[in-house]
């Protein structure tokens, strides 16, 4: 068949439109009402802080993920022995923030799903390490995990090394007090008759009988100032048991025990002299003993007597003790001692199997006017509700 010229220019402009074979490849050549090539859709750039690979991030820091682009879906942090860190999603996604600082010496591995702004998802995973600590700070918790205690129990933190005044309320904000029933309670800092820093925390009024008391503290990557770093956090709970508590009267020489606020018993001894009265107030029962030697030099009083001693209650730590005085002939009749009240063996070890560590001790009629220090002991029932908030590094 023949074509004419305009049969000729057809085919060329059809051949335009379609495809040209050369050499054996065919090239598509797009018409302007074909679409245009897609372009891949952007990834949301995560930046985590501190950077992957990090062997020494900067202790006190906190792991921080942003998304630059898109949005953050999904943020999971954790340290090497599968301890997640908790965290907060900002508003938008924007960003994610621990709510904890990092701990010393440990490594992290932080994953982070994001999504652009085009809707396409991506993941990216971050390991780092923190740096050692030059210092740490160690901590001696009182009641222990699990122990049950008296109404009157503080919780008492005895530090290893000194805390900066400016540390303090870091401190405080780091640890969390659930009581079940609720009671309204503070910390306070005191000064242990160790000379160490100690931090208690009491309630407004007694524990209730039967509360159970759990306490958590995020204290891991916290520094404590010139005392070093907090290098672990602490998990620990207890149990208030029986409401038991004691009550002194120096000038009948009696002490009568209650259970619930009704007296179930009483029995005779002889408290402090005018010369070395015994402490006045509410003590607090801080720990007990089946047998001790009675020994002058420990309170200031030489090479006087070295006297052995059962079932000994202890009261503050400077040696006001509740125990068996046999050598006291005066029990019941005259108040003779050096601070203590001794009873008979028997009545001693009543008293003693009666009252728990954590139940109070009040003394009525002492000629005592010596307030005594908080730390010396666990005397925290020393002060007034109004006083005891006035030592929180948060009023």
């Amino acid at each position: 068949m023949r074509f004419g010229s305009a049969g000729r220019s057809a085919v060329a402009a059809a051949a335009v439109v379609g495809s040209l074979a050369v050499a054996g490849v065919v090239t598509f050549i797009a018409s302007a009402s074909d679409p245009a090539p897609s372009k891949p859709l952007p990834d949301t750039n995560v930046v985590v802080s501190p950077a992957n690979g990090t062997q020494e991030a900067t202790l006190g820091s906190r792991i921080e993920v942003k998304a630059d682009g898109g949005r953050l879906t999904a943020v999971e942090a954790q340290d090497s022995e599968g301890h997640k860190v908790a965290g907060q999603l900002a508003e938008g996604g924007g960003s994610w923030t621990a709510q904890t600082k990092v701990k010393p010496q440990t490594t992290y591995t932080v994953r982070a799903v994001a999504k652009s702004d085009q809707g396409k998802e991506s993941s990216s995973a971050s390991t780092f390490t923190t740096q050692r600590p030059e210092k740490v700070n160690k901590v001696t918790i009182s009641p222990s995990n699990g122990q049950t205690v008296g109404t009157g129990m503080p919780i008492s933190i005895l530090f290893d090394n000194p805390v900066d005044e400016d540390k303090r309320a870091e401190i405080e904000k780091a640890l969390k007090v659930n009581a079940k029933p609720q009671a309204v309670g503070a910390w306070g800092w005191v000064k242990d008759y160790s000379g160490k820093d100690r931090l208690d925390y009491r309630t407004r009024t007694y524990w209730p009988s039967g509360t159970h008391v759990s306490v958590k503290g995020a204290l891991a990557g916290i520094d404590s100032g010139k005392g070093g770093w907090f290098i672990r956090d602490y998990d620990f709970s207890f149990t208030v048991g029986t409401d038991r508590k004691a009550v002194i009267d120096v000038l009948a020489h009696t002490l009568t025990m209650f259970e619930y606020g009704k007296s179930v018993g009483t029995v005779k001894g002889s408290a402090g002299s005018l010369k070395y009265p015994t402490r006045g107030g509410v003590h607090t029962v801080r720990g007990k003993s089946a047998a001790e030697v009675m020994d002058s030099s420990t309170i200031g009083f030489g090479d006087e007597w070295k006297l052995p001693s059962q079932w000994v209650t202890y009261l503050t730590a400077s040696g006001t003790f509740l125990h068996s005085a046999p050598w006291n002939n005066t029990i019941g009749q005259e108040n003779s001692s050096h601070g203590c009240f001794g009873m008979t063996t028997e009545d001693a070890k009543t008293v003693y199997d009666f009252l728990p560590i954590g139940a109070t001790v009040e003394v009525k009629g002492t000629s005592s006017t010596e307030k005594t220090d908080v730390g010396n002991g666990l005397e925290v029932w020393q002060e007034t509700w109004d006083q005891w908030q006035q030592r929180s590094a948060l009023k």
